[in-house]
């Protein structure tokens, strides 16, 4: 991977040229660093900054006391490119340089799924009480916290009411290599797996009383 053209790459193809810790999960590449400490983690994200900006490219940096969390995706083609995997693997260099470690724990991201029968008229509703904006033009649906950190809304078609069954639930987006662990841990703790039909896209769980969740990966999806 050469320069920061902004070639665009599926998730695959990211998934194939990124270092470690990188990882894709829904739409961006993904990564933490235990810092330690404020101070470090703020050193961390100088280097970050410097090489951000000699790049012309700039990732989501969440800096907090032990910890930086980074999201890398092309906002202006709205899917991951050339780019992005060139500054996450920049990124992974500074690390080693400054010997900060990856960060140990899950890395994901959450959606708000909302079943309707008539989008148009609950989708404003949702926009106001939430404070939210229009999502990307791939999802023309799809509501986003303006500021970037609370869990993107997006709205299901339904044919007809479905009476006694939940219509909100949660898509809780993984790495393709650790779907099955979290899989296996919740059906463990109680779930059970209603679909497996669209899998490796998504899997679709319930807990005991019948709420449900979609555990999903980037697969098949391109």
């Amino acid at each position: 991977m050469t320069g920061s053209t902004r070639t665009p790459l599926n998730a695959k193809q990211a998934t194939e040229v990124v270092a470690d810790p990188w990882r894709v999960v829904a739409d961006r590449l993904v990564a933490g660093y235990r810092t330690g400490s404020m101070v470090r983690g703020l050193e961390f994200v100088t280097r970050i900054v410097d090489a951000a900006e000699e790049a012309n490219h700039h990732p989501d940096v969440d800096l907090r006391y032990g910890s930086v969390h980074l999201a890398l995706t092309t906002h202006s083609a709205h899917q991951l490119t050339e780019a992005d995997v060139a500054l996450a693997n920049r990124i992974t260099g500074i690390a080693a340089e400054m010997a900060v470690e990856k960060l140990v724990g899950p890395v994901t991201a959450i959606e708000l799924a909302i079943d309707a029968v008539d989008i148009g008229a609950i989708r404003p509703f949702w926009q106001a009480v939430l404070g939210y904006s229009d999502g990307n033009d791939r999802e023309l649906a799809e509501l986003a916290d303006p500021t970037g950190r609370l869990p993107s809304v997006w709205f299901q078609q339904m044919d007809e009411a479905r009476p006694q069954r939940n219509r909100i639930h949660f898509d809780l987006c993984l790495p393709h290599d650790e779907v099955h662990e979290r899989l296996q841990a919740a059906i463990t703790a109680g779930g059970q797996l209603l679909s497996d039909e669209f899998a490796p896209a998504w899997w679709i769980l319930a807990d005991p009383e019948g709420n449900e969740i979609c555990l999903c990966t980037w697969q098949e999806r391109d």
